[in-house]
């Protein structure tokens, strides 16, 4: 008894799919600080004709990728000799929701999903390029008993959403 599926063909099925190819970014450091980009050979400069930095790399990424519409494998060489390598996927695209035909009565939590949300920009600097870097909100602070352990207490009603 065979228990797989048969073989389904797709129009990829064909000895013509071309194989899939990333575009090769090339960052060279130079001794002082400056980055020198080429994709796939060919010499990628500034728009503003100023030269690329360590401080630049993470536009210099969003340029070359177009804001991460286009994923690329980029090889960043090092003025000491290393080399790192790392392929920048493309980022997920949002999808846009469409508006429902029947409309929910308005409750007191949809009101509050519906605010334009209140925005605050934190900027810090001394990151390696393309490092994930995680933001958060400290709600509370304890210190650790002789034993090692903690125990902080949250009064939820201090929290901005009232959610627990």
């Amino acid at each position: 008894m065979n228990l797989t599926s048969p073989r389904r063909t797709g129009s990829n099925d064909d000895d013509t799919t071309a194989p899939v190819e990333l575009p090769h970014v090339l960052v060279t450091v130079g001794d002082d600080g400056t980055l020198t980009a080429t994709v796939d050979g060919t010499p990628f400069a500034s728009p503003d004709a100023s030269a690329w930095t360590r401080a630049t790399f993470g536009p210099l990424m969003d340029t070359i990728t177009k804001d991460r519409t286009i994923a690329v494998r980029v090889e960043v060489r090092e003025c000491d000799g290393t080399v790192f390598t790392d392929i920048l996927p493309t980022r997920k695209p949002r999808r846009a929701v469409a508006p429902s035909e029947n409309p929910v009565p308005e409750t007191r939590r949809s009101r509050h999903a519906r605010r334009a949300p209140r925005l605050a920009e934190v900027t810090a600097e001394g990151f390696v390029p393309g490092e994930d870097v995680a933001v958060a909100t400290i709600v509370s602070h304890t210190d650790a008993t002789g034993t090692g352990e903690a125990r902080a207490l949250i009064d939820l009603d201090d929290r901005p959403d009232g959610t627990h």
